[in-house]
């Protein structure tokens, strides 16, 4: 009766909030964009820089496996993200989806969740921006470029879905050139093809290669792996504002993840190649190393004299292009929670450009917030904010998995023929059951070093597991202050009623 109750309600809030009226978002993005969008979320410094530490701390071998069993759990979740986007095509995407599928208690914590994990992300990238500037303008002081890159990207958000959708496509299609031409050299190389003679197997052999570490090892790549490959979910998000849903987004999903499965997988053989694992300068995986990230690396071997300030530049453009797609994608989660009852409903306003202003003022707030705690206390606050948004990401992937699975048994129990899907997700039910479980293994392994011998290190703990009560927090209190309950296979609102 609960769940009836609250969805009554999320159906009256979206009569008078006006959906449908003149002033909603507008669907614009084209089919490049979105296909950028998809592309672009998953291309970033996990590949540029931190693939490096992968390969040291797992070999070659390992590393390959991490990233492919990572990368088909993450196929899975596309695919299954791929389904009800297509059907239901909305800004809250998998919030929503937890609402509608699941629990509202559950779309609650998931939205919200989402909404800090890339308002904080917005934080995240100022600082790196600003710490890549200072390879070119050593004496300027970082807190400058921050302040012109958030500007920036708030008046690209600003401005229209279309501004957005197109500096993204730009924003991508750098990082993908970029990538294209490492494959290309890197093979060249190991052809024996410039850059001297081929280095062979040597590399995979020498040492403990091609398996590090063992399967501690590989564990230990799942997290880096995740990490690198969140932000291929903003095409379920970008989907609502989508020209044709039904169209694009199954497109965006198939071709695109193979394209990032291709470009890690291998970039990832190229530096297990050329690179050997016992190199120190792999280790150096952030971006006060760009000097040393194992593209800069490969690209000086080829005889490329200005290979730091191209990849400098590059992964400048990665950044500023998560920060972008961050600040899009938690404006779009706060106005779909506005919409939806879940957040005040003054963050469901929006422009005669089809932008929620409101929610893009207090997602750039929140954003600068977060900055600012970088500054202060040597930066404690930011570095929990930090693991916080490293946490949720997984959660929401988890969240994805668990409405897929109940969707389509919704859809079966409620006699629907599955012919009328436009896109079904392959494999069914083992895809989002092997997500879950993965995810679940992910989340629980985040430092399990910790409970290995000796002693617990507590706050090492606290940092590492800070993201869960804080979800369970927000779960929790919805549920309990809603009486919210899970809703019955058929009762699940399967109607095509847009948020």
């Amino acid at each position: 009766m609960n769940a009836d109750l609250e969805t009554g309600k999320i159906q009256s809030l979206r009569e008078e909030t006006g959906v449908g009226g003149k002033e909603e978002l507008k669907r614009s993005l084209k089919a490049r964009h979105m296909n950028m969008i998809a592309l672009g979320g998953a291309i970033g410094t996990g590949l540029f820089l931190a693939s490096g530490a992968s390969v040291s701390t797992a070999g070659p071998g390992g590393a390959l496996v991490a990233y492919g069993v990572i990368g088909i759990m993450v196929y899975f979740l596309m695919t299954s993200l791929g389904e009800m986007a297509t059907y239901l095509p909305v800004p809250g995407s998998f919030g929503t989806y937890a609402a509608r599928f699941v629990d509202p208690a559950l779309g609650f914590a998931i939205g919200w969740n989402y909404w800090l994990n890339w308002a904080t992300c917005i934080a995240v990238e100022l600082v790196a921006g600003a710490i890549i500037m200072k390879f070119w303008l050593p004496d300027i002081p970082g807190y400058y470029w921050s302040g012109l890159f958030l500007v920036i990207l708030f008046a690209l958000n600003y401005l229209s879905t279309r501004a957005y959708g197109e500096s993204e496509y730009w924003f991508a299609g750098a990082k993908v050139i970029t990538v294209v031409i490492f494959l290309v050299v890197g093979t060249l190389m190991i052809l024996g093809i410039g850059g001297g003679a081929s280095p062979g197997f040597s590399n995979w052999q020498i040492q403990e290669a091609p398996f590090v570490g063992g399967f501690s090892a590989i564990l230990a790549i799942f997290m880096i792996a995740g990490f690198s490959f969140q932000g291929t979910e903003l095409v379920g998000i970008a989907a609502g504002e989508s020209e044709n849903p039904e169209r694009d987004v199954p497109k965006a999903i198939n071709t695109v993840f193979w394209r990032i499965l291709l470009f890690y997988i291998g970039a990832l053989i190229i530096i297990g190649f050329i690179l050997p694992y016992t190199d120190e300068n792999l280790l150096k995986g952030d971006v006060e190393n760009v000097a040393v990230s194992p593209f800069t690396l490969v690209f000086s071997r080829a005889g490329f004299a200005a290979a730091a300030s191209l990849m400098n530049a590059i992964i400048l453009t990665s950044v500023l292009s998560c920060a972008n797609s961050g600040l899009y994608a938690s404006t779009r989660m706060l106005y779909a929670m506005a919409k939806e009852g879940k957040a005040p409903r003054i963050f469901g306003k929006v422009n005669k450009r089809g932008v929620p202003t409101n929610s893009l003022y207090a997602t750039s707030a929140i954003g600068f917030l977060a900055f600012l705690s970088s500054l202060v206390g040597e930066g404690t606050a930011y570095t929990w904010l930090l693991n916080i948004t490293g946490m949720i990401g997984f959660i929401a992937w988890l969240g994805i998995a668990i409405s897929h699975y109940r969707f389509r048994q919704a859809f079966i129990r409620q006699g629907l023929d599955l012919s009328q899907l436009k896109y079904k997700a392959k494999w069914f039910p083992f895809g989002p059951l092997f997500a879950m479980v993965l995810c679940g293994i992910v989340i629980i392994g985040q430092n399990y070093n910790t409970f290995l011998g000796g002693e617990v290190d507590w706050y090492g703990l606290a940092v590492s597991y800070v993201g869960i009560p804080i979800f369970l927090a927000t779960y929790l209190g919805y549920k309990f202050s809603k009486k919210t309950k899970v809703i019955a296979l058929e009762k699940v609102d399967l109607s095509k009623n847009l948020v």
